[in-house]
C-alpha cells in the first residue's frame, strides 16, 4: 500500500527553515559543530559520496559542503515541524555528496543533542527512508529558494541521474585497484611488501 505524504507549502518551509538557521547560527555552540563537522569530514567518507564532485578536494569542498548540509538540516527541521513530526515527508530529496555532510554534522551527537534541546527544534534523519532520487527542479528546491539562499551550487547539486554516471566512472577506477562494490569490499591482501589486489 502505497502513502501519499502531504508536503507543506514552500513559503511556510523557508520561511521556517531561515528562522531555523539564524537560531542555529546564534547558538552558542555553533562555531564548535562547524570546527568539529569540518574534522570528522577526514576521518569518515564514503566512495560514493563526496568523490562524485568533479575534482574533489576535501581542502576546497569541505567548507561549501557543511554549508548546504545545515541548510537541508534546517530545510528537514522545517518540514518535520510542520507536519507534525512526519519523518517521511522531512526525509527531503538531497544529493549524494550534501548528505554525506550532513552525516558529519548529525555525527556531532552531543552537541546537535544539547542544540535541540535548547532551540526546541528536532533535526530528523532516518537512513532507511533515503532516498538519493534528487532531481533538479523538485520540492526541496524550491524550498531552498523559499528559504531566500538563492541558487544551490550545482557542483554539489548533483541530479541522482548525473551521481549514478559519475559513480559508474568510479567504480571502474576503483575496480583497477582492486576495490569493489562502491567501496564495500575489496581484494588487498595488505602484504607487508606491497598492496596489490589478489590474484583468483
Amino acid at each position: 500500500m502505497t502513502t501519499t505524504v502531504r508536503m507543506p507549502a514552500a513559503d511556510a518551509v523557508g520561511a521556517r527553515a531561515a528562522q531555523i538557521l539564524d537560531a542555529m547560527q546564534s547558538h552558542p555552540g555553533w562555531e564548535r559543530l562547524n570546527g568539529s563537522s569540518m574534522k570528522y569530514s577526514t576521518c569518515w567518507a564514503t566512495f560514493t559520496g563526496y568523490p562524485t564532485v568533479a575534482q574533489w578536494s576535501l581542502d576546497r569542498d569541505a567548507g561549501p559542503l557543511l554549508v548546504e548540509a545545515l541548510r537541508v538540516l534546517a530545510l528537514k527541521a522545517a518540514v518535520f515541524e510542520l507536519t507534525d513530526g512526519d519523518e517521511n515527508a522531512a526525509e527531503l530529496l538531497v544529493p549524494a555528496p550534501v548528505d554525506e555532510m550532513v552525516h558529519a554534522v548529525l555525527a556531532q551527537f552531543t552537541l546537535m543533542s544539547r542544540m535541540q534541546a535548547d532551540l526546541g527544534v528536532i533535526f530528523p534523519h532516518a537512513t532507511e527512508l533515503e532516498d538519493f532520487g534528487y532531481t533538479r527542479g523538485c520540492i526541496t528546491d524550491d524550498y531552498y529558494a523559499a528559504a531566500g539562499w538563492g541558487e544551490q551550487p550545482t557542483r554539489y547539486w548533483l541530479d541522482a541521474s548525473e551521481v549514478n554516471r559519475r559513480l559508474a566512472i568510479l567504480n571502474e577506477h576503483y575496480g583497477s585497484a582492486g576495490i569493489g562494490r562502491g567501496g564495500r569490499s575489496h581484494d588487498l591482501t595488505f602484504t607487508t611488501d606491497t598492496l596489490r589486489p589478489a590474484t583468483v
